[in-house]
């Protein structure tokens, strides 16, 4: 799997003439010489359900404006200049075919239209149940017979429940109720894993080997099985494009550890796909590429062809400014692990591991997650994303934020983790029995679940930064009693609840001042905070809670591996080159901006000086060097823990310890 690659769309309408006209191969080969590129996804049929080659397969068709094969053309073109070419096929969407087989499309629980969410009116979702399947299944063959490609990039595909009348006449055989959700969710799984596994054993009796990815637009975290029908991982996550910058680094964090290749996937455009003149900073795509290096990633690049067949010159300029620099730093990046101190359960794979009904309150998974992860870089911890399959052990903590049931194996899994000196940071809804009670010891019991919001939080510790306060928590807390724990935080309510006849001020009621109950709580080897604190940090962006959780975390874990003096949205990682007997520590700085209605935006890159870093390190030291320039750096060793002071630097800076 190669480091510098371009996702190429070409999604064009019978209604645009001169389809690939100026194509030309001197010229394809010199712009993607000059993005630096050596891997790129070209395209056999688009979400048009147009065809850009000669095709024998019945219902399909090249596209009526193009006159010689665009795909065999690029094919040759690629390979001519060692340019790998994965082939690209819109497997969900046939726009095309919906004029001619309108009984093969997916079909809402009311026999509503299936649009596809983010275009309406546009394009039109097909069932993978229907007869559709073999349709496509057709149309990839053709493709692997007759041209000599490296890989197959299937797009629009995920598990989807449908009610069309293929999958009406399932459920009344298998006796489904057409309401009962779970069930169907089940059954829409079952589809989407005889969809893989059917095109990719027609893939491979082909070309045995042959790389192949299904593109459903989000590694699911926890459903394994799923991510196992891939040949590798593409992480499609634009931060303009409404992903945001929390994105990548949480779903990266996750799919590192699924042992295979994975792919970064941002784009060059200012905002998400299908924008023709849209261009980000270079400035963002630097830093972006450099961020999937950190993570142990290859680097994925959007772009769409213009339909005369001419790729742009700014948009390859653009991008050769940060694959210049991933080519130079590609030795140090491969083939790696991410070292972690900690571990952030998931709650997304919890939720899947105990059959969450997608259906209801799924906007709480990545809020929760989301606002962990936030937490967690911001706070510069070493961190996975784990499941529930995940070897606990590895961790020093296990960080378990706001939902985790009380499942009998859960608790279990849990309990060997702490018999086995492991350490637990939980919060609000983590481990409670039916009769709410805490299933394993957290040195507290729950009295009643609090019925004010807001609420305040005073901290016992001194908080770097912060005053000795009562901050104001968004949420109900519970109400605790220690039972041999020490209290962290205490809980102090408001005067009352603001409601229609009884209220105060422009917001909400100030503290009692004084001390309800504790509300964070701390034995020698957990931490319970009461509330659900990685939501509210999501939703508010309270930088005072975030100390608090940062505080509670941080007294389990007690040495970091890592530590420096990075602002708070720099990054650092820290990962292991074994192959090579190296560690290579990763920092990062690109300060986001809001710009527009939502869009976060990387313009300038600040040059960080005076940076300090403190790593703990095991053996002998033979050397340590930045990279990529291969200048040693001056560094002090002393009881197993190395100090050094790095040089200015802008943007990404390694350090490589041999």
């Amino acid at each position: 799997m190669r480091f510098r690659q371009i996702h190429l769309d070409f999604h064009t309408s019978e209604k645009i003439p001169g389809i690939g006209s100026d194509f030309t191969k001197k010229e394809f080969q010199e712009r993607l010489k000059l993005g630096h590129v050596n891997s790129i996804n070209i395209f056999a049929k688009c979400h048009h359900g147009w065809s850009y080659h000669p095709t024998e397969v019945e219902y399909s068709a090249m596209h009526p404006h193009l006159n010689f094969d665009l795909l065999g053309s690029m094919v040759e073109a690629c390979h001519e200049i060692d340019v790998k070419c994965p082939v690209y096929i819109s497997a969900g969407l046939d726009e095309k075919l919906v004029r001619q087989k309108s009984e093969w499309l997916m079909r809402g629980r009311n026999d509503e239209m299936a649009w596809v969410g983010w275009t309406k009116p546009g394009y039109h979702t097909f069932c993978l149940n229907s007869p559709y399947l073999y349709y496509l299944i057709e149309q990839t063959e053709e493709v692997i017979r007759n041209y000599d490609i490296d890989g197959v990039w299937l797009d629009i595909v995920s598990v989807r429940p449908c009610w069309c009348q293929y999958c009406l006449n399932e459920m009344e055989e298998k006796n489904i109720d057409l309401n009962d959700d779970k069930a169907i969710a089940i059954m829409a799984r079952n589809i989407y894993i005889n969809y893989t596994r059917s095109i990719n054993n027609a893939i491979h009796a082909i070309k045995p080997g042959l790389p192949i990815y299904h593109n459903g637009g989000h590694i699911v975290r926890g459903d394994r099985e799923l991510a196992s029908f891939d040949t590798h991982l593409e992480l499609e996550s634009l931060p303009t494009g409404g992903w945001g910058y929390d994105h990548f680094p949480l779903s990266a964090r996750y799919s590192q550890q699924l042992s295979r290749d994975y792919i970064g996937m941002t784009g060059k455009f200012h905002t998400t796909w299908g924008e023709f003149g849209g261009y980000k900073h270079p400035n963002a795509l630097r830093y972006e590429s450099a961020l999937s290096l950190a993570n142990g990633a290859k680097i994925s690049v959007g772009d769409q062809l213009h339909p005369r067949g001419v790729l742009d010159y700014a948009t390859y300029d653009l991008i050769g400014k940060a694959f210049s620099e991933v080519e130079m730093k590609e030795e140090w990046c491969d083939d790696v692990d991410n070292f972690a101190d900690v571990a952030l359960l998931s709650s997304e794979a919890v939720r899947e591991a105990i059959g969450f009904i997608k259906t209801d309150g799924a906007q709480s998974v990545p809020v929760i997650d989301e606002g962990a992860v936030r937490t967690l870089l911001e706070g510069h911890l070493l961190f996975d994303v784990i499941d529930l399959e995940s070897d606990f052990n590895k961790y020093k903590v296990v960080i378990i934020p706001d939902f985790l049931p009380a499942r009998d194996d859960i608790v279990k899994k849990i309990k060997d983790y702490l018999s086995n000196g492991g350490k637990i940071f939980a919060s609000n809804n983590v481990l409670i029995n039916d009769n709410n009670e805490f299933a394993i010891d957290f040195g507290a019991k729950i009295i009643k679940e609090g019925e004010y919001s807001p609420t305040y939080l005073r901290p016992l510790f001194e908080l770097k930064n912060w005053a000795n306060a009562a901050f104001v928590n968004y949420s109900k807390a519970k109400n605790l009693e220690l039972t041999g724990g020490e209290a962290m935080v205490m809980l102090q309510n408001p005067y009352f609840n603001r409601e229609f006849r009884h209220f105060t001020s422009h917001q909400h009621a100030s503290s009692t001042n004084e001390d309800i109950c504790p509300i964070m709580v701390k034995t020698d080897n957990t931490v319970y905070f009461g509330i659900p604190a990685f939501a509210n940090y999501f939703e508010m962006g309270q930088n005072v809670l975030r100390d608090i959780i940062l505080e509670g975390i941080n007294s389990l874990l007690k040495t970091p591996t890592l530590t420096s003096n990075l602002p708070a949205v720099g990054v650092q990682t820290v990962q292991k080159q074994k192959a090579k007997n190296r560690t290579i520590v990763h920092l990062l700085y690109a300060p986001p901006s809001k710009r527009g209605n939502g869009i976060e935006v990387i313009e300038d890159l600040p040059v960080l000086t005076d940076i300090n870093i403190s790593l703990q390190v095991e053996g002998n030291i033979k050397r340590v060097y930045l990279a990529p320039q291969n200048e040693d750096l001056n560094y002090e060793l002393k009881d197993g823990t190395l100090t050094a002071n790095i040089p200015p630097f802008s943007c990404h800076q390694m350090i490589v310890i041999e």
